[in-house]
Parts: structure tokens; C-alpha cells; sequence
């Protein structure tokens, strides 16, 4: 009885710090995914204006550093101060944010992934504690004056006091990194990094982590390979041309369209789903992400920004001049290696195992609630930052919505950002509960797979009975 009760116990703590460690990396990557646009900006300015650039001018390259030291930390800071407590707390955010900013010599991206949501979280208890104490007529006076007031005290002690704590962290990172790198140890990151997508951690460590490190690096080199570490297509690939060569069923034809969506479309979430029907792959993923980062790092490859979403066209539009072989050679290698080792997996599979498999998981997507009302106009799809694979359900949704003459909207959103007036909302299975937290009139359908999903075809015709 013990015995089974620390299991229990031992089971419930390992799922509360998976959930914990999947939170801290939605809110790292919410606070970069909104930026992306203003980062591939940056990005191909630097690839065309740098003096190793494709059009070398020195006029024009002077962009390059206002836009990394303060545009871009600007932005991060003012998004996690949004997201804490809405426009006000991004204001609040961005100008805690400057204080790092100014106070340091290198792009503070960790301070203002710090900064931001620290100034919208003060100013939110602040208003919190005025609320409802405030005499008629001097709301305006007083949101004013005490977010230039609160404002005023965040930029002083991060420009005096947290922005030398943070550079010197930030210093012990770099001084890290370049010793995994400089030690040919960085392959192995792959170890952590390629089942770590599987967990739909991908955003996170992407955006959250090894985006601003390549930035950095790109800011002083003109490129990084940081940028190539978790946005690499090759491992996918491999994984879905095994299924494409060797799989049966319906799983063999549902991978040609996977690789289209994966390879060309950059939405890689479409092949998690193929791992773990088989978790044996992992080895694959694992063994193709390695193989690429050892010829990324032999070659000397890196890219000048994040491409987002990861398709092999984001990957070569983020190219610097002379990198392209070594780009493609790793894209190539690894895609190679993770077939190899697939494909001894996916023979091995019993047929009727994989088609269970394959039932299990469209079983889950099937499962859905009736329709509350027979007037429905607003349908919404939500992930983790509404821009990936939300966007492609949403844009296979609609596709179906038009031809039935349904008079019915369909959106894509971030999970946290579900409007109220939703009447259905679609959400991966692991959303669900945050999407119910956010519009919980709103009719919820829990699915695993966002591309070709039948559950699409029976929710348009119940929309057309009704």
C-alpha cells in the first residue's frame, strides 16, 4: 500500500514538473512568436547590407545595430509586459525594458524576456490594489501618472541594478555556449532537443531559448548555427518518407501530404504524431538531428535569423551569402540518416498494431460535444501561439465552410487568446483545459491532428443538418 502510494505520488510530481517546464516555455515563447515578423526583418537586412552581405552598403547596414540593441529587446519586453497585464502592462514592460537596454553594451534579449513581464506583473498588482479606491474623475489622471511613476523606478533599477546582474548572466551563458561548441559537444544537444519537440516543447526551446542565443551570436559573426539547431526539417522528413516507403494503410497515404506540410509548409508538429505511434523513432529524430548539427558545425553553417515557420524555403531565405551547400548538405544528411534508422522501425511494425494506432488516435479526434445551439457564425482554432498549425486547420476548415454555403467565420488564435464569443473552438487535446478556461460557453473539440482531419467533414455536415 505504501509502495503503491509514492508511485502515485512519484507520478504525479513527474507529471506536475512536465506541466510546470511546458507552461515556463509557452510563456518564454509568447513573448518571442508575436516578434518573429520584426526578427526576419532584421535578418535579411543583415544578409544584404553587412560588408560579407549579398549588397554590402554601408549606409544601409547601419540599421543593423539600432534594430538588435533596442527595436528588437523594445519588443520582447513590451510583449511580456502585454501579455501580464494587456497594453498597459506592454508600456510598463518596454520601459523597464529600456533601463537593461541602456545600462549594457551587448542586445539585452535576456533582460527584456525579464524586464517585460516583471514591469506588467507591478503594474497589474498596482491597479489591483487602486481598483475601486479611485474618486470619480481622476481614473485618467491617476493611471498616468502611476505608470510614469512605477515606469520611472523600474527603468532606474534596471538601468542600476539588474541590468549589471543580467549582463554578467548573460556573459557566464555565452562563455558556456562557446565551450560546448568550441568542445564539438554540440551534436549532442540533439538529445534533448528532438524528443523535446515530440512534447510540443518546440516553440519554446526554438524561440525561447535558442533564438536569442543565435541572435546574439549572428549579431557579431553575421550568422548562427543556433538557428539551425531545432528548425532543421531534415529528422522530420526522414521519419515521414520512412511511413511514405514502408508504412501501410492509412498511414502510408496520409504521409505524402505530412511532407508537404512539414517540408515545404514548415509545420513540423505534422510528424510528432508519427512518432509516437511508433516512440522506438525517437532514436531516429534523434540520430538525424545529431548527423545535421555535426555537418552544420563541420561546414560552418549557420543562418542570420529564426526562420519561422521552419519550411526549407524560411530555411535558405535566412541563408548568408556562401552557406547554402552546407545549409542543404546538413538538411540532406540528416533527413538520410533518420530515414536509415526509421525505416528499420517502421518494417518491424505489425501491421494491425499500427493500424490500431492509427484507430486510437482518430478516435480521440472524433470526439466532440453536439452542437448547443443551431446558430453558430464564429468557429475558432487554437494552439500554443496561433500561428503554426491553428492557422493551417483554420485554412482547411474554412476551405470546406465555403463550399458548403455555410455563412459561418473561421479564425485562428492563441490558446490564451480565445475570443469570448466563440461558439466552437478546436484545440490539440493537451489546450484543451486552457481553452475551456478562456470561453467556457464555447462549444470545445479536443483533436490530435490539424491536417486532413475527418472530424472536419462531420462537423460541416452537423453545421449543415442545423
Amino acid at each position: 500500500m505504501i509502495q503503491t502510494t509514492s508511485v502515485a505520488g512519484n507520478e504525479q510530481n513527474a507529471l506536475s514538473m512536465k506541466d510546470k517546464v511546458q507552461k515556463f516555455g509557452r510563456f518564454l515563447s509568447s513573448m518571442m512568436m508575436p516578434n518573429i515578423g520584426a526578427f526576419i526583418a532584421w535578418g535579411i537586412i543583415t544578409a544584404l547590407f553587412i560588408p560579407t552581405g549579398w549588397t554590402p552598403n554601408e549606409n544601409l547596414s547601419a540599421l543593423v545595430g539600432p534594430m538588435i540593441v533596442y527595436m528588437l529587446p523594445l519588443l520582447i519586453g513590451y510583449t511580456g509586459g502585454k501579455n501580464v497585464a494587456g497594453t498597459r502592462g506592454g508600456v510598463l514592460g518596454a520601459v523597464a525594458t529600456m533601463g537593461v537596454v541602456v545600462g549594457s553594451d551587448v542586445p539585452m534579449f535576456l533582460g527584456a524576456m525579464l524586464m517585460g513581464p516583471v514591469g506588467g506583473l507591478v503594474i497589474k498588482k498596482f491597479d489591483e490594489a487602486v481598483h475601486g479606491k479611485i474618486p470619480s474623475g481622476f481614473e485618467m489622471l491617476v493611471n498616468n501618472f502611476s505608470a510614469g511613476i512605477i515606469g520611472t523606478l523600474l527603468a532606474l533599477a534596471a538601468y542600476l541594478g539588474i541590468g549589471p546582474v543580467v549582463l554578467g548572466l548573460n556573459n557566464i551563458l555565452s562563455a558556456g555556449v562557446n565551450t560546448i561548441v568550441n568542445a564539438g559537444l554540440l551534436p549532442l544537444t540533439s538529445l534533448f532537443i528532438e524528443p523535446g519537440k515530440i512534447l510540443f516543447l518546440n516553440n519554446a526551446m526554438n524561440h525561447g531559448v535558442l533564438g536569442p542565443l543565435g541572435i546574439a551570436e549572428s549579431a557579431e559573426a553575421g550568422k548562427s548555427i543556433f538557428f539551425l539547431l531545432e528548425t532543421n526539417p531534415g529528422p522530420g522528413l526522414g521519419i515521414l518518407l520512412a511511413y511514405w516507403m514502408f508504412g501501410k494503410g492509412n498511414v502510408k497515404q496520409s504521409a505524402p501530404g505530412a511532407v508537404i506540410i512539414h517540408f515545404l509548409g514548415g509545420i513540423h508538429e505534422i510528424y510528432f504524431p508519427y512518432v509516437l505511434m511508433n516512440p522506438a523513432l525517437i532514436l531516429a529524430v534523434v540520430a538525424g538531428g545529431a548527423s545535421g548539427v555535426l555537418t552544420f558545425s563541420m561546414l560552418g553553417a549557420g543562418l542570420v535569423a529564426t526562420p519561422s515557420p521552419g519550411s526549407i524555403f524560411a530555411l535558405l531565405a535566412m541563408t548568408p551569402k556562401g552557406n547554402f551547400v552546407a545549409v542543404i548538405l546538413g538538411v540532406v544528411i540528416s533527413t538520410a540518416v533518420s530515414f536509415a534508422v526509421a525505416s528499420i522501425f517502421v518494417k518491424r511494425m505489425k501491421d494491425t498494431g499500427a493500424s490500431e494506432d492509427l484507430e486510437a488516435a482518430t478516435s480521440k479526434m472524433k470526439e466532440m460535444k453536439g452542437l448547443k445551439t443551431t446558430s453558430v457564425s464564429l468557429i475558432v482554432f487554437a494552439c500554443d501561439a496561433g500561428m503554426g498549425s491553428s492557422a493551417m486547420g483554420a485554412s482547411s476548415l474554412r476551405s470546406k465552410i465555403k463550399k458548403a454555403g455555410l455563412n459561418i467565420e473561421v479564425k485562428h488564435s492563441a490558446v490564451d487568446d480565445v475570443p469570448a464569443d466563440a461558439d466552437i473552438i478546436l484545440s490539440h487535446e493537451r489546450l484543451t483545459p486552457r481553452a475551456q478556461a478562456k470561453a467556457p460557453n464555447a462549444e470545445h473539440i479536443s483533436i490530435t491532428d490539424f491536417v486532413n482531419n475527418p472530424v472536419y467533414d462531420e462537423l460541416v455536415e452537423k453545421l449543415k443538418v442545423n
